[in-house]
């Protein structure tokens, strides 16, 4: 079984879908900044009919669960029954997780709306959300079907602003998220189809975005990109890529997308068995899937293995284009500090449960084979 729950308005006039909205108190999940430069105010503008409309504009980076209480306790006191999450990944992930706990309290269903602001971790269609909690250093990823948004909204003008590194990291989120899911043990003809014209999208437009930021075209392609590998991987699961980058983010703030980005170049070489000076024998099933990405994306060879490293060899270019770290020392990290955490992020990314759907065994050793690719200080 395949299954779509969320609604999805795009192109230039998806916005419009908020005018037709049947909302009566309406608490709208944002950060700092978007209230300040009056996003937040044009989004509520759009709904007319609703009585109330109150603004939480309290959301962190990595959602951290002492957040995710008070936004508890705030939908608690507005008695809401629409939530418009407006924002990254963070603001919309935050929304999923309070919805869930106060419908559990009020013992109703609430109407969940999630406008993106960044093209990159299609939380808008998926039954996931990552919360994090800062005194153990750990990320949840949370699974539930009551997590998936009713309606999500993908207006490209919303992105325009996006700085270019913002840009680059949650581009690759979404190659991430396609790649991932490609490959998961659990990819079925659906979550293909979605990966496929994920990375199709992606590779074209992720460049012109990053070069061109008010490239209004590329910013609605991206997040279609974005919105289609959430949809992939959503069903299909993701990897080791995931599992290793949340243990990253989490013990050391790095963005989740720039972590990804570091790191996939490496986790899919392992995952095609190309981490060896010499390939030898019948490619893999990864690597199989890794050379048809590779036509798509314009970048043929005459061998399997060949053309899973030319598409290794793009993302690796692409990266350096886009001034993404290759390292951790590039990344602002010490070796004192990394070596301090090393066996807790290998440890936290084995029971990820993100990595449980990686097409190849994963343990401690295999983990560590995949940190040493970018451990330079």
């Amino acid at each position: 079984m395949f299954y779509l729950r969320s609604r999805i308005f795009f192109g230039e006039d998806a916005l419009s879908a908020l005018k037709d909205l049947e909302a009566s108190r309406v608490a709208i999940f944002t950060d700092d900044f978007l209230q300040k430069n009056g996003v937040a105010d044009r989004i509520a503008s759009m709904i007319p009919q609703a009585s109330q409309i109150r603004v939480f504009a309290e959301i962190r980076p990595d959602p951290p669960v002492d957040m995710i209480a008070k936004a508890l306790e705030f939908l608690l006191e507005t008695d809401t029954d629409t939530v418009i999450a407006l924002g990254g990944g963070s603001s919309i992930d935050a929304a999923k997780a309070t919805v869930l706990m106060y419908e559990q309290r009020v013992g109703r269903d609430v109407k969940l709306v999630a406008i993106p602001t960044t093209s990159g971790t299609g939380s808008e269609v998926t039954r996931v959300a990552v919360v994090t909690d800062p005194e153990e250093g750990k990320k949840y990823p949370l699974f539930s079907e009551a997590l998936l948004p009713n309606a999500a909204i993908l207006a490209g003008d919303l992105t325009v602003s996006v700085p270019p590194a913002v840009t680059a990291h949650t581009g690759f989120d979404v190659i991430t998220h396609a790649l991932e899911a490609y490959v998961s043990i659990n990819a079925n003809d659906f979550t293909d189809a979605f990966a496929e014209k994920a990375l199709e999208l992606a590779f074209t437009y992720l460049p012109i975005a990053y070069q061109e930021g008010e490239n209004l075209r590329a910013r609605e392609k991206m997040q279609t990109a974005s919105c289609l590998a959430g949809m992939a991987f959503n069903d299909a699961g993701l990897g080791v890529n995931h599992g290793i980058a949340h243990a990253l983010g989490a013990v050391f703030h790095l963005p989740h997308g720039m972590a990804n980005a570091m790191l996939l170049y490496h986790v899919m070489q392992y995952n095609a068995e190309l981490d060896t000076p010499r390939y030898s024998g019948e490619p893999n099933r990864v690597c199989n899937r890794l050379a048809r990405i590779a036509r798509f994306i314009h970048h043929p060879a005459f061998t399997k293995q060949q053309g899973a490293r030319n598409l290794l060899a793009e993302i690796k270019r692409l990266t350096a284009e886009m001034k993404i770290p290759q390292t951790l020392g590039e990344a602002g990290i010490s070796r004192a500090d990394y070596e301090a955490q090393r066996e807790h992020i290998v440890e936290s990314a084995l029971l990820d449960a993100c990595t449980a759907t990686n097409p190849r065994k994963v343990d401690a050793e295999a983990i560590r084979t995949i940190l040493r690719g970018i451990e330079r200080f």
